[in-house]
């Protein structure tokens, strides 16, 4: 391991010497010490005591009780930073979902009971004292994933562990050590015993903070969890599909977790992508969200009609077009891209990412231009119809969106005039019998249709 040392910031410094002049042995331990390790700065800092949250509560000015329950005080630094401190804690008893813990004397006891040896170090922000009973900091030396202690006691202990094994051996490039591996993989069956909102924190986690989340999607898939979780998704294995989903989903920002969400799930069928939103719990909003961007088909070609662009704002919404026009603009810098020699499969994209940019100014400029894309926008309604002397009624509905359909081709049609006379000709041919409406003079080329 380089000779790379954390630099805790002046607050955590502060709140280490405050806990220690009262008596209480305090730590730096977590993401950050293993980040600044690493290289990374990291801006999460916690720490560990042996001070009980009472004693926190009573040490420190401003505190915020983010889980007494379980040790966690936030204390809050002049500028207002929240830093979580927890008293030192040891697990009594766990059934792979929960632990009950008590706590503790020791930074050791507490490092004991933490997962991977490269989570398992403390740092010392004022002694600058580096603690690694179990070798963390060579472990990420050697870029190894490896639990504390025996694997599968580890991850019998909390099933999540597993998917924790793979986040973080995907998002640092470790190797997960082959006694892990085995551990881990024996036991992608109890996943399931975990609640869907931690599955879901844990694959938002890969997608929202991992530059590179085909590395942890392939782990996924190689442990068995992916069949396990998310068996819509091990379907597209095997095929250029699965390759082609990872590599759309790492062409798209980490700061887009729920379209990269989209992307994963753009060439699963819409019903079985709605029932992993389903099963993931999401909110409501994001599931009609993420289903919406997924099922949705590129944007017409800048070469089509503008009334074929209209057709698809109808259907889908404006509000589909940016996030369309990144899964597009992503695939098309894929397939173009050759993408590091993966198997794409043949004809996955015949768009170039100048077309993408294209058809989405187009799109854009024809959503400014504000036509009407629902019955709601008609220059005519119900009322106008009732008025013209037909009959309430289904028919009535049928009517309007016929005379959508109409406008849609050419919004210059939505006049009151225009559409009364078109309502009237729907009307009579249906009466008649006929299966369409009779174009009117401008559709047959006679004169201007007014």
């Amino acid at each position: 391991m380089s000779a790379v040392h954390p630099v805790a910031p002046p607050a955590v410094r502060w709140i280490t010497r405050t806990l220690e002049k009262a008596g209480f042995e305090t730590w730096a331990v977590g993401g950050a010490v293993r980040d600044t390790l690493m290289g990374h700065p990291s801006g999460d800092w916690d720490l560990a005591t042996r001070a009980r949250p009472a004693d926190v509560r009573r040490i420190f000015r401003r505190t915020v009780p983010i889980g007494v329950e379980h040790g966690t005080m936030g204390v809050l630094a002049r500028d207002g930073t929240m830093y979580e401190v927890t008293t030192f804690r040891k697990d009594v008893q766990t059934d792979g979902r929960h632990a009950m813990v008590e706590f503790a004397s020791t930074i050791d006891e507490d490092l004991a009971r933490r997962d991977f040896t490269i989570n398992a170090i403390a740092w010392h922000p004022l002694r600058e004292e580096l603690r690694d009973p179990f070798g963390g900091a060579s472990d990420l030396g050697r870029r190894v994933l490896r639990t504390v202690g025996v694997p599968e006691e580890r991850f019998r202990e909390d099933y999540l562990r597993v998917l924790r094994a793979l986040r973080f051996a995907g998002r640092f490039g470790l190797e997960v050590h082959a006694e892990t591996w085995a551990g881990a993989r024996a036991l992608v069956e109890h996943l399931t015993a975990l609640s869907p909102e931690r599955i879901r924190e844990e694959l938002m986690k890969v997608l929202g903070q991992d530059p590179a989340p085909a590395r942890s999607l392939t782990l996924y898939a190689d442990s068995g969890a992916l069949g396990v979780l998310y068996p819509e998704l091990e379907a597209l294995r095997g095929g250029p599909a699965w390759a082609r989903t990872l590599a759309v989903v790492e062409h798209l920002p980490a700061r887009l977790p729920y379209l990269r969400l989209a992307a994963l799930l753009r060439e699963v069928s819409p019903p079985a992508a709605a029932a992993l939103l389903v099963r993931l719990r999401l909110s409501n909003a994001l599931t009609d969200e993420v289903a919406r961007n997924a099922a949705a088909p590129s944007l017409p070609p800048s070469a089509g009609s503008d009334a074929a662009v209209r057709r698809w704002l109808a259907r889908h919404g404006p509000g589909r077009v940016g996030p369309v026009a990144r899964l597009d603009l992503a695939l098309a810098r894929v397939v173009t891209g050759g993408n590091r020699g993966v198997d794409l499969g043949a004809g996955a994209s015949v768009s170039t990412p100048a077309d993408v940019v294209a058809a989405w100014r187009q799109t854009r400029a024809i959503v400014r231009a504000r036509p009407p894309l629902t019955v709601g926008e008609l220059a005519i309604d119900g009322r106008v119809l009732k008025e013209l002397g037909l009959r309430p009624g289904p028919a009535f509905g049928r009517i309007l969106d016929a005379l959508l359909e109409w406008v849609i081709d050419d919004p210059a049609r939505n006049e009151v005039d225009r559409l009364r006379r078109r309502a009237l000709e729907i009307a009579e041919r249906a009466a008649d019998g006929e299966e369409g409406p009779a174009p009117d003079a401008a559709d047959r080329g006679e004169g201007n249709g007014v």
